[in-house]
């Protein structure tokens, strides 16, 4: 009796489950296949992770449906009832629009010079991402839009880095410096310190970027590729969190499969596989000889023979894994898919989560203070810059915001990319408390010269209440939760995107099956897909999302759907 063929996916991440269900679900798959999932760690959802903070669901990984108009996830999230609760969710009333920007040092920046910078970066990105051409834009002041165009038609023609390729990075500050050129003649900036007009624009504008690097995970938007940029696309209308957590997602998913077919703490260390060079040249069908192509090696000593295998792990594993001190792939992976994984660019993001104690202000009643902390917006000097505050570590200096997780929440929230998300991992609680202590005494101080007097005032109507005030109240955190994902060996950062020198059709070629079969060989000849991939990082407009990732999952399980109804056929 012939053996049926058996499918291992690598992998209980979003991808993989998905695969793993649509497989598992399809009518007949029974009679088809031999199918399970491992898993190298202790628990499914990958990149996926609900938790709890100060009484509060949060995520430590992805976040946000990001639009809800199309979006797989959002069908699914209404379908199992995971769009309400009863428990207080992360960002469940939305993207606040009580944002307060301060300056370094305690001034409270008026709306009146927040608002055109910050649109100006907007419509920048609008236009990088293809969503504004040049002559049609969205800005309410039409001598803005003249001027933003001219900025576009002047960024557009830059000749880019030293290979010809744009960044993002350099595109928006070429908008900025095109920006202050039309903007020449500006009135003096009066009750701000030290801060100059263009000082604190260019702030503003940091801060914003910030916060796209956060979006993106290009610890440096100079890496990221402007020309690739408009291919990614976004569902429309609004975005939201999932109430009851993006883990019932992956529970959801999970649901329909057996006990014992998701198999953890199973961690793959070699995937031994046979070219299509191997077949040509006699080494014939199946690894080892048994009729199966693919044998897997495990952590534990022991192996598995498959016909097929669906990997799933991230970008960052797999750059980790084509070093050949890895010995991910054996033999290692053809060369056209290693320089696609080398190419394209793959950050860390990380999200610190920080409680208010309910004694941060003690002339008030109780709780109250929690309710009255801002949804702060943070401009910093710049890092070399003579007037900052040299007490703020370097590693909050790239922060866009510390606000609540929703109003009324005691529990406060900060992104971080790059270099900092890495350096925050390494510090203790205390070096982290002390960190944003120090920054939050900077920003919510009172400030050594008076603001104008249309400022806002800040938290609790007076200043001096703020930290470390002469009454001697100060803003006291009890604890923090911080994600890990750079330092994670099972995932080695956070999600992908194009970096400079890379394109979209390196996340194509992420996709591609193995092994490639070229004009010259029978395909009976060769055990085709052998090794599949899916993730993130293997979808050329949806990368970086979970949907993207679960379109990668439908489409490998498909593939091999389609590759079995053919030869049945």
């Amino acid at each position: 009796m012939a053996k049926k063929p058996r499918i291992v996916i690598i992998g209980a991440g979003m991808a993989g489950l998905t695969a793993a269900n649509k497989l598992y679900t399809t009518p007949s798959s029974k009679d088809l296949f031999e199918l399970c999932v491992v898993e190298a760690g202790t628990r499914i959802g990958g990149r996926i992770n609900t938790s709890e903070f100060g009484g509060d669901r949060i995520e430590m990984g992805a976040t946000w449906i990001h639009g809800i108009g199309g979006s797989p996830i959002y069908k699914i999230s209404q379908e199992i009832n995971s769009l309400e609760s009863h428990q207080p969710w992360e960002c469940m009333d939305g993207f606040s629009s009580q944002r307060t920007t301060v300056a370094e040092g305690g001034f409270e920046v008026n709306p009146s010079i927040v608002e055109p910078v910050s649109s100006l970066f907007d419509s920048l990105m609008d236009y990088a991402q293809g969503k504004l051409s040049e002559e049609s834009t969205s800005c309410e002041k039409a001598e803005f839009c003249k001027l933003t165009c001219k900025a576009f038609k002047i960024c557009s023609s830059s000749n880019g880095d030293s290979s010809g390729k744009l960044s993002v990075g350099s595109f928006l500050r070429q908008g900025l410096n095109s920006y202050w050129d039309f903007l020449k003649e500006q009135d003096e900036l009066k009750g701000y310190g030290t801060w100059s007009r263009k000082l604190l624009e260019e702030a503003i504008f940091a801060m914003n970027e910030n916060t796209q690097r956060t979006y993106t995970s290009a610890g440096d938007l100079m890496t990221l590729d402007f020309t690739a940029e408009s291919e990614y696309q976004m569902f429309p209308d609004e975005e939201i969190t999932i109430a009851k957590g993006y883990m019932s997602i992956i529970e959801h998913l999970a649901s329909v499969l057996p006990p014992g077919f998701i198999q953890l703490g199973r961690k793959v260390t070699n995937i031994e596989w046979k070219p299509a060079a191997e077949i040509e040249n006699g080494y014939g069908n199946g690894a080892s000889g048994t009729g199966r192509s693919v044998k897997l090696h495990f952590s534990d000593g022991s192996t598995v023979l498959a016909d097929h295998v669906i990997v799933t792990v991230s970008l960052g594993v797999l750059k980790a894994g084509i070093n050949h001190d890895s010995g991910m792939f054996s033999p290692p992976l053809p060369s056209f898919k290693t320089e696609a994984i080398s190419r394209l660019g793959y950050g860390v993001v990380n999200k610190l989560f920080v409680q208010l104690s309910p004694s941060t202000s003690h002339d008030t009643p109780k709780g109250d203070s929690l309710s009255k902390f801002p949804f702060l917006h943070l401009a910093f000097h710049r890092p070399d810059s003579e007037f900052r505050n040299k007490k703020i570590p370097w590693w909050m200096r790239r922060t866009a915001a510390l606000c609540p997780i929703y109003k009324k929440s005691s529990v406060l929230l900060s992104w971080f990319a790059g270099e900092e998300a890495l350096e925050l991992e390494s510090l203790s609680d205390e070096d982290i408390i002390n960190g944003v202590s120090t920054t939050i005494s900077s920003f919510l101080s009172q400030p050594q010269k008076k603001v104008e007097s249309n400022s806002h005032e800040l938290w609790n109507g007076n200043v001096n209440h703020h930290v470390e005030s002469s009454k001697g109240s100060e803003v006291k955190f009890t604890k923090v939760l911080k994600s890990k994902w750079g330092n994670d060996p099972l995932f080695l950062g956070s999600y992908s995107y194009v970096a400079v020198g890379s394109s979209g059709d390196d996340l194509d070629t992420m996709a591609e099956p193995l092994p490639k079969i070229g004009p010259n060989f029978e395909s009976s000849a060769i055990p085709p897909l052998q090794i599949l991939f899916a993730g993130e990082a293997t979808h050329r407009t949806h990368y970086s999302t979970t949907h993207g990732a679960y379109f990668s999952g439908l489409r490998e399980a498909n593939r091999l759907l389609q590759h079995y109804h053919s030869v049945g056929a």
